[in-house]
């Protein structure tokens, strides 16, 4: 038995030995005898949980599959895929693109801005700015008006007392609200078309004011009610937006305000210059005020100012001047060829002015303020349809017209078709009410512009989706109400002009 096992050991260690000298012999290595030493490191772990040998062994084959791969590839060089530019191949990354496209408007424009140059010289002059808002050094109407406004305010607030200690009726309270919101629309009109010293900036300035405070009176009246409707079916708890707010709406021991504890001056005048048009008797606070931010935006203000008055004296007055005489012989080519060249840097203009009220002004007062909701705009350059644009560029205004307007003539069972087009005309009218007084002319240009928006946003949703309904909007904002407005612009150089040279 134990002749068998050395027999056997012998012969295992013999096929051993053979099968390491046939592999010794393709690899091109000498077989040597080696240690037992050395034997039992070649036995070691390696990496990975295998032993050294293993690995060795591996090697030829993984080196075969690797030049069997190149040599796959270099016989095969092409798979099924679409373009890039293509819709269908999901490729969305065009950053490249963009920054092209800049780098060509830069270029064109400064180009246009030498050619400026060169023709007209030097034309902004910050001392004339001066003569847009005072055509009489010893005269102020429209700083008059603005103080005269804190008694339409007041007006208001000592309404809302009345009624909250039951010394108004309802009816009496509504006839009083209404005569004070029709006098705040109509007396400062009266005082631009009534004054000669009433410059168009500074009346614009006025009725643009009086008119903000008119849709934040007439959201303070509407609260109240809603308040005071509330108090009398005995309810516990008002909602966020009438009364006190649920707890998780403010931290720390920032104080809640029930009605009618709200109908204080303080808190009233707070409205009046809290960035909003919608009241609401507690407002979400920031917890403090960052001076890096408010100075940011400052600085933001006075820059976007300068460069505005810098455009507007040294871009768009001479194309208005170069205008009138086309605009008088009524050479229709060469007008809408002006008309064209106003609408870029109008266009430039209005996305300037854009930033700088509805981001760095809005914000600047918010911030002062302490005022939580941020939100004065949403996504409106991503706009595929009209509608889209109108709800999302002007956020103020959207929710108190929702709030306001459009949602109570729901409640009354009017059909919504008919409630957005009476929003549609609300809008137009107030449009043409701060392009028209001012100027002191009534074209009906804006109250015409905004109510093609009907027709427009009809077409616009049901002809066009994704990038054309995008650039279908972006079309009207560049050419439509824009151009209703340099339509105004054009009519009052041409009627001063005739004015002169008679």
């Amino acid at each position: 038995m134990g002749d068998w096992n050395a027999t056997t050991t012998t012969t295992t260690g013999a096929q051993t030995r053979r099968r390491r000298a046939t592999l010794a012999a393709t690899r091109g290595v000498s077989l040597q005898p080696v240690n037992c030493a050395s034997s039992a490191s070649a036995e070691l772990p390696a990496r990975g949980g295998e032993t050294v040998r293993e690995r060795s062994l591996e090697r030829p084959r993984g080196d075969k599959k690797r030049r069997r791969n190149e040599i796959s590839d270099r016989l095969s060089c092409h798979r099924t895929q679409e373009s890039l530019l293509s819709s269908s191949s999901g490729f969305r990354n065009y950053r490249g693109i963009l920054n092209w496209c800049v780098v060509m408007l830069v270029l064109s424009n400064s180009r246009l801005f030498l050619e400026n140059l060169i023709k007209y010289g030097i034309l902004v002059d910050p001392i004339q700015v001066i003569s847009l808002f005072l055509n009489d050094p010893y005269s102020w109407p429209a700083a008059c008006l603005l103080i005269v406004s804190n008694v339409f305010i007041l007006v208001g607030l000592y309404t809302e007392r009345q009624l909250s200690k039951g010394s108004f009726s309802e009816l009496a309270g509504f006839l009083v609200h209404c005569i004070n919101l029709s006098v705040i629309l109509m007396f400062p009109a009266a005082v631009v078309l009534l004054v000669p010293s009433m410059t168009p900036v500074g009346g614009a300035i006025a009725l643009g004011t009086y008119t903000i405070l008119f849709l934040k009176l007439y959201s303070y009246k509407d609260v109240n009610l809603w308040c005071r409707e509330l108090s009398l079916v005995k309810a516990k708890k008002l909602s966020r937006s009438l009364s006190c707010p649920s707890p998780q709406h403010f931290k720390g021991d920032e104080q809640k305000v029930c009605y009618p504890g709200n109908l204080t001056i303080r808190d009233m005048y707070y409205f009046v210059f809290a960035p909003t048009l919608c009241y609401e008797l507690n407002f979400p606070r920031s917890p403090k005020v960052r001076k890096r931010f408010l100075l940011r935006r400052l600085f933001e203000m006075m820059f976007f100012i300068q460069v505005l008055v810098g455009l507007t004296q040294q871009w768009m007055i001479p194309i208005i001047q170069s205008s009138m005489k086309p605009l008088e012989d009524m050479d229709l080519s060469r007008m809408t060829e002006r008309l064209l060249r106003l609408a870029v840097p109008n266009h430039l203009l209005w996305l300037m002015f854009f930033y700088s009220f509805f981001h760095s002004s809005l914000n600047f007062t918010a911030e002062l303020l302490r005022f939580g909701d941020r939100q004065f705009y949403k996504d409106w350059w991503n706009s595929e349809s009209v509608t889209y644009f109108w709800q999302n560029w002007n956020i103020p205004v959207h929710k108190w017209c929702l709030r306001h307007f459009y949602k109570p003539l729901l409640r009354r069972g009017v059909s919504k078709m008919i409630s957005q087009s009476a929003v549609f005309f609300l809008s137009a009218f107030f449009h043409e009410y701060l392009v028209s007084v001012p100027l002191r002319m009534f074209r009906l240009w804006a109250f015409t512009g905004m109510m093609a928006q009907l027709p427009l946003a009809w077409l616009v949703g049901s002809f066009l989706r994704g990038n054309y309904g995008n650039a279908a909007v972006w079309m009207s904002i560049i050419i439509g109400q824009p151009f209703a407005i340099l339509m105004y612009v054009h009519d009052y150089y041409v009627m001063n002009y005739r004015l002169e040279t008679d």
